[in-house]
């Protein structure tokens, strides 16, 4: 029959050569998210190299010296801007007063003395958050990210109530749940789109807070082992970070990225109104 183009059926040379493609891809990806944990991956060293080798002061000093060259390091190395760590700082500052209050309520708690400790919490500690707050900047670069359908005002008003839930719930009703199908009702139909290689993908923001949370919770285990902080059922022996955590990262993620969503897109990044 005329003007019927002939049927092309797949070869398995085409389905390797998408196979391979894939895999280059997903290569690709794990090298941009590893390039953008790189000052969370330096903090973890440096803890890792504290509870390994003797020190000549106490370890949450020299790990406070230890965050402040890795910075100093970084900014020397272009590997963020001047404005990028006043970004960070913030997110120490902020992580900071949030350690003071947790720590406080018995949330959990330092044991090891130190010079450099306020309130029972040692100052090295908010760089835990600016290692947060490192990875949402980098990965916003790295990924050339953008937002389509995204719904500031009420997305940061949202986040705001998630952070005050954190500190009212010893005294209120912990309502993170109702906060969690709240948050998904927001950033329903928001996406984050985001470049591997030369291809551009999207993913709902709703989940990239979820996976961003899972692997918090991991690193939150991997911190914990090597005594950066203690929870209660941990004191006699370490024990895994209940699994609960991991909902409250995906929760505490939200914050962060708010706060670097309200940074970034004002200076060029897109966001999309909502349909």
């Amino acid at each position: 029959m005329r003007g019927v183009p002939p049927l092309v059926t797949p070869t398995s040379s085409d389905a390797a050569r998408r196979a391979a493609h894939a895999v280059r891809q997903l290569l690709r990806f794990a090298w941009l998210e590893a390039r953008a944990c790189a000052f969370a991956v330096g903090i973890f060293a440096g803890l890792a190299a504290a509870s390994l080798l003797p020190l000549p002061l106490p370890r949450y000093d020299a790990l406070l010296l230890y965050g402040v060259a890795l910075t100093a390091v970084f900014w020397a190395l272009r590997l963020e801007t001047g404005r990028e760590i006043a970004a960070i700082l913030g997110f120490h500052v902020v992580g900071l007063v949030f350690e003071l209050f947790k720590v406080h309520m018995g949330s959990w708690s330092y044991p090891e003395d130190a010079w450099t400790k306020v309130g029972g919490v040692p100052l090295y500690s908010g760089f835990m958050y600016a290692a947060v707050g490192s990875y949402v900047v980098r990965a916003w670069k790295l990924l050339d990210l953008d937002l389509t359908g995204y719904r500031p005002v009420a997305t940061g008003i949202l986040a705001a109530v998630i952070y005050a839930n954190f500190l009212t719930h010893h005294w209120l009703p912990d309502i993170r749940a109702l906060l969690a199908v709240a948050m998904v009702a927001v950033t329903w139909g928001a996406r984050v789109r985001y470049t591997v290689g030369e291809r551009r993908y999207t993913m709902p923001l709703a989940l990239a807070f979820v996976l961003i949370g899972f692997f918090l919770w991991v690193a939150e285990n991997a911190a914990t082992l090597l005594g950066a902080w203690q929870y209660p059922d941990q004191v006699d022996a370490w024990a895994v970070v209940h699994p609960a955590k991991f909902g409250a990262w995906a929760l505490l993620v939200t914050v962060s990225f708010v706060l670097v969503a309200t940074w970034k897109l004002p200076r060029g990044g897109a966001a999309r109104p909502a349909a």
